[in-house]
């Protein structure tokens, strides 16, 4: 498969999310040896990067579900897995209720991103990103938190999630100028609206990994080819599926971009990690974004 740079490795320009086999909007969830066959089917496919986040777990169970599939596909994988980028997330609580919060501090992030790495069985978590801002603590404080653990070697790169270009802004002011690995915001022909972000993501060098590429769980992926038409002609065109259409798409406006698509079935991340393949022309590009309200600056 295709490589992308992020955080200074080379991985697959198509990842895996994760978080379908613990979490969705159907809260339909695979049996615990099915989740662990989809990632296999994902490393099998060519797949090196795999997102996943301490509070993916399906209502009820604790926290680390989702690491803890990773984990074991990883240990049960028939391959190499030495060169699997495993990228994780903290700073959402999870209230004896069931309830979900959001925590900031340096203390809390550290004591999560310890609990990851115990849970998968790792010395250091290549690439942590901080999942959701918490209004109540400064954003710069949070990313020093990060920084502080960054160099004592508990995480080896800091990402952000859900960020607004301000965010990004102030993230970059406190690491330093390339050192923030990565973004990950929502982005997809149904929510196209990070594209500021992206932009500025390449402006300074910073990977940008969109969730739910297609339009999320629940059936928004797989009616992605009949909510935006202009999809599914352009897969008919070169006789795929709509979704390795988004998907190529998505890839076509930077290098810097490397969609993190979800999968509950093998046959999903197979048929996805296909798109790394397929080019798209300049005039598909630009007729495939104008479908989504996009225009060049």
């Amino acid at each position: 498969m295709k490589q992308r740079t992020l955080a200074g490795r080379q991985v697959s320009a198509i990842g895996l999310g994760a978080m379908p086999l613990s979490m969705n909007n159907d809260k339909v969830y695979p049996s615990f040896d099915d989740a662990v066959a989809t990632v296999h089917a994902a490393l099998d496919a060519g797949v090196t990067l795999i997102d996943t986040a301490d509070i993916y777990a399906p209502d009820g169970e604790e926290m680390g579900h989702n690491e803890r599939i990773v984990a074991e596909a990883l240990r049960t994988w028939d391959g190499d897995a030495s060169g699997i980028f495993v990228a994780t997330k903290g700073g959402i609580t999870l209230g004896e209720d069931g309830s979900k919060g959001r925590d900031g501090s340096e203390a809390y992030l550290r004591s999560a991103a310890e609990k990851s790495l115990d849970i998968l069985g790792v010395d250091q978590i290549e690439l942590y990103q901080y999942h959701r801002p918490d209004r109540w603590l400064v954003y710069g404080d949070i990313i020093a938190g990060l920084k502080a653990m960054q160099d004592d070697g508990l995480i080896r790169a800091v990402g952000i999630s859900n960020a607004s270009v301000e965010e990004i802004q102030i993230a970059i002011d406190v690491l330093g100028e390339g050192n923030l690995a990565s973004v990950q915001n929502e982005f997809s022909p149904k929510h196209p609206g990070s594209i500021d972000e992206l932009r500025f993501c390449e402006k300074h060098g910073i990977a940008f990994l969109p969730w739910s590429p297609l339009g999320g769980t629940g059936g928004g992926a797989r009616r992605v080819g009949d909510r935006f038409s202009a999809f599914r002609e352009v897969g008919e065109d070169h006789g795929v599926s709509p979704q390795q259409a988004v998907l190529a798409w998505e890839l076509a406006l930077g290098s810097h971009v490397i969609p993190i698509p979800g999968a509950r079935r093998a046959a999903s991340i197979t048929d996805s990690a296909q798109a790394a393949n397929l080019e798209l022309s300049a005039d598909e590009v630009t007729r495939l974004s104008e479908s989504v309200g996009i225009f060049d600056d």
